[in-house]
């Protein structure tokens, strides 16, 4: 700025080699600047071209009149780079000046500094001593005021008042000294000596020593004479005492026979009641697993058949990756979907095999008819099986070893071979016999089905209330695509039309099984109900992965018309919200008495506590949702349980991530109970069928954690561990009052029946009723 013949330069290592001029070598601070010639630069241009440092400045280069260009050495970096060109003769010879004179002052300097050492040094002559005499010293020392202000006082406002000063003497304020009486008071100075001697006492304990001495005491009856004996014996007195104790000496000589008298009753009783802590543990019973069909599998889900001992169902689906979760239309169709079923007493072979069109994610058992089951795919659709020409061959599954007995002594080869045809017997394929249509079903996997209650209502002739089965409600499926949907059961007609379309189109096209194919409009299955887990207001969304409904209680009005034998034959369900669906509701009765409220566990760990039910709006006359969500944030990751005490109808068990909780139905200040963060994950869990305060949890790691809420609340009273790998599902079951089943599945594939122990399975005597108390003070201690 003010110099425009002054171009500054950045020169690398290799430039300051080319051309002479390295810092502190070639060029210092005193001697800054060299003269280079204009064609060394030219040159330099031609041969890096844009490489050479030169090459921003090209154009001044080459105008530049003559043959020398003056470069300084920068290194206070004045124009911002380390060198920097004179492309001026003029101020080339300005600079050059400078430097001279410059050099000529420093000379002068140099002469002047040794005409000065050539003159006379000073002698002092005293007058230094006057001079300090003179000088003024401190030598009180000075006192430290120290001013402090309250806190509390710091950074407080500070407010100024306006004075006139006319109203002063002269017109002006002063503020004079004056004398402070706190340091005007008189005080006699004496001399006081305090000092602290400690009182001494002395006192002394002598214990009294006596010499040991051996003492001895020895004591012998007394001897009466034989004249004495016989006087005692012949007076009266001894037959009088004989006579008052004997019947007294007789009873105690018989309660000594009967029972132990030195037995202590209340040491007994302790022992009783405290007996040391009992044996808890999960006993292992058998283990199913399945090389063709569970291979590289994770089981889904796990039921137990509600009517027949011993038979217990279960899904198994791949183990995908997060991409292949999201795109599931890139699935292989090389494995087989399918649910198997087993029985206890055959546990190599299986008993039936439901073939499915995609993986099986959750199924239920009907709880009307234990035949009917139905399973939620990967792909959103959902299946119907029909197992009731089965039956017989569940009920008669026995053991191989009661087979083998029952055959004759003498043909142990004929037993062998009969072990041997039948292990090899492939157990039967059911096919389904419904599936819902693709259009109208969820678009992601269904994570969790409901049966609805089978209720009916009588009418006055004493016979059962008619309804249409297009129209009743069977099932509740959900998915984390925002859905949740009601479904009805397909009539007996229409499930044979299905199936006997279904072995056609596969004879016709010899297309796989798992295809499915319901385009056709007399086989489409479509859901009555759609309620959609979305917020308009705030565009949030609820992917539910886990449902809890309370008991629907509905009730119609019996058309006039006689219904057919298949109607007959299949479980009669009504519909109570006609207002939600888009079918005739001629025949049904809105109720306004019944329970609408639902919980729902998503895929981001909330539970949401909302309802469905819709009102009539007064100016409109159409429905509208009345939705009240109550959001609860307390999961950090998917909910995989959430299910509803067996005994409490109100109270549900919440599971996902590190953390559970139970919940109570219409208390919204959050969970009555919730657990610290876990180590690992709880992966699974489920309520104890039998008492109302245990419930088992799958860990992770392959532990099962046993919560026992009378004994602890803070942590599990029991664990056991189970499998190496995941725990997947629980599922109990009570065999008998005496026999208690829980089946515990893994990620490898793996089913594990384990017998609860007795500790587990029978509850005191005022277990509800202490579990009941100890949830209403929760919930009172919350409010």
């Amino acid at each position: 700025i003010g110099h425009p013949e002054i171009f500054p330069l950045l020169l690398t290592a290799k430039t300051q080699e080319i051309f002479n001029c390295r810092p502190d070598e070639d060029v210092t601070e005193e001697n800054c600047f060299k003269c280079i010639k204009k064609e060394d630069i030219i040159q330099d241009l031609k041969t890096r071209a844009k490489t050479s440092d030169f090459h921003p400045l090209k154009k001044v280069i080459l105008e530049y009149p003559e043959e020398e260009l003056l470069l300084v050495y920068d290194p206070d970096f004045q124009y911002g780079q380390n060198f920097y060109i004179v492309a001026s003769e003029e101020a080339k010879e300005n600079f050059l000046k400078s430097l001279a004179t410059a050099e000529e002052r420093e000379e002068a300097e140099e002469n002047t500094e040794e005409t000065l050492e050539v003159h006379k040094p000073w002698v002092s002559l005293g007058s230094e001593k006057e001079v300090e005499e003179e000088s003024f010293k401190e030598r009180d020392t000075k006192i430290k005021y120290k001013i402090s202000r309250v806190r509390r006082k710091f950074g407080a406002p500070i407010t100024f008042s306006d004075k006139n000063a006319s109203d002063e003497k002269d017109s002006y304020a002063e503020c004079t000294a004056y004398e402070d009486e706190t340091f005007s008071i008189k005080m006699l100075e004496r001399d006081v000596g305090v000092q602290v001697v400690p009182k001494l006492r002395e006192t002394s304990t002598q214990t009294k020593w006596t010499y040991p001495k051996n003492a001895s005491t020895q004591y012998f009856p007394r001897q009466l004479s034989d004249e004495a004996k016989a006087e005692t014996l012949s007076s009266e007195t001894l037959k009088e005492f004989l006579t008052a104790v004997h019947i007294r000496m007789e009873i105690a000589l018989q309660q000594n026979e009967i029972m132990n008298v030195f037995f202590d009753d209340w040491k007994a009783l302790a022992e009783d009641q405290e007996g040391g802590e009992p044996d808890v543990y999960l006993k292992a019973y058998q283990t199913f697993t399945d090389v063709q069909y569970l291979k590289n599998r994770t089981i889904s889900c796990v039921r137990w058949h509600p009517t027949i001992y011993g038979i217990i169902a279960l899904s198994a689906r791949e183990q995908p990756s997060y991409e292949e979760q999201v795109n599931l239309s890139n699935k292989s169709l090389l494995h087989q979907s399918v649910i198997l079923l087993w029985s206890f007493f055959d546990p190599i072979c299986l008993q039936l095999v439901l073939k499915a069109p995609e993986d099986i994610y959750c199924f239920q058992f009907s709880p009307s008819d234990p035949n009917i089951i139905a399973g939620g795919c990967v792909d959103g659709q959902i299946v119907l099986w029909d197992i009731s020409k089965h039956e017989e061959k569940l009920l008669s599954a026995k053991p191989v070893a009661d087979e083998i007995t029952d055959l004759s002594e003498d043909e142990p080869s004929a037993a062998a071979a009969a072990v041997t045809e039948q292990s090899r017997t492939e157990p039967p394929l059911v096919r389904h016999c419904a599936a819902s249509s693709t259009p109208y079903c969820h678009t992601k996997p269904i994570t969790d089905v409901h049966w609805l209650p089978c209720n009916s209502e009588d009418n006055q002739k004493g016979g059962t209330s008619e309804s249409r089965d297009e129209n009743h409600l069977q099932l509740v499926t959900c998915s984390p695509d925002c859905s949740i949907l009601f479904w009805d059961i397909p009539s007996i007609e229409h499930r044979e039309k299905f199936l006997f379309e279904k072995i056609k189109e596969e004879k016709r096209s010899h297309m796989p099984l798992d295809v499915p194919d319901t385009e056709d409009v007399d086989l489409s299955w479509k859901p009555l109900i759609k309620i959609n887990l979305r917020e308009r207001d705030t565009n949030t969304e609820y992917g539910p992965t886990r449902m809890s409904l309370r008991e629907l209680q509905y009730h119609y009005k019996p058309p006039g018309k006689a219904k057919s034998l298949s109607a007959r034959r299949t479980p009669i369900k009504e519909k109570p919200y006609t207002e939600m669906s888009a079918l005739s509701s001629k025949n049904l009765e809105v109720l306004e008495n019944i329970s609408t409220d639902f919980f729902v566990g998503n895929e981001d760990g909330e539970v949401v506590y909302s309802q469905w039910k819709k009102k009539i709006d007064t100016h409109s006359a159409k429905p509208v949702s009345q939705k009240h969500s109550q959001k609860y944030a307390l999961h950090t990751e998917t909910i995989n349980t959430l299910q509803k005490s067996p005994f409490f109808k109100d109270i549900f068990l919440s599971i996902g991530g590190q953390k559970f909780a139970i919940w109570k139905e219409g208390f919204t200040n959050g969970p009555i109970l919730q657990s610290s963060c876990s180590a690992g994950r709880y992966t699974a869990g489920q309520w104890s069928l039998t008492r109302p305060g245990v419930f088992f949890i799958g860990r992770d790691n392959g532990n099962i954690d046993i919560w026992d809420l009378l004994k602890k609340t803070h942590e599990p009273s029991y664990f056991q561990n189970i499998s190496k790998s995941i725990i997947t599902f629980i599922s109990p079951s009570s065999a008998s009052e005496e026999q208690h089943f829980l089946a515990v599945s893994d990620n490898l594939g793996v089913l594990h029946i384990l017998e609860i122990c007795q500790t587990l399975c029978h509850p005191s005597s005022n277990e509800h009723a202490s579990i009941l108390d100890y949830f209403e003070r929760e919930v009172k201690y919350l409010k």
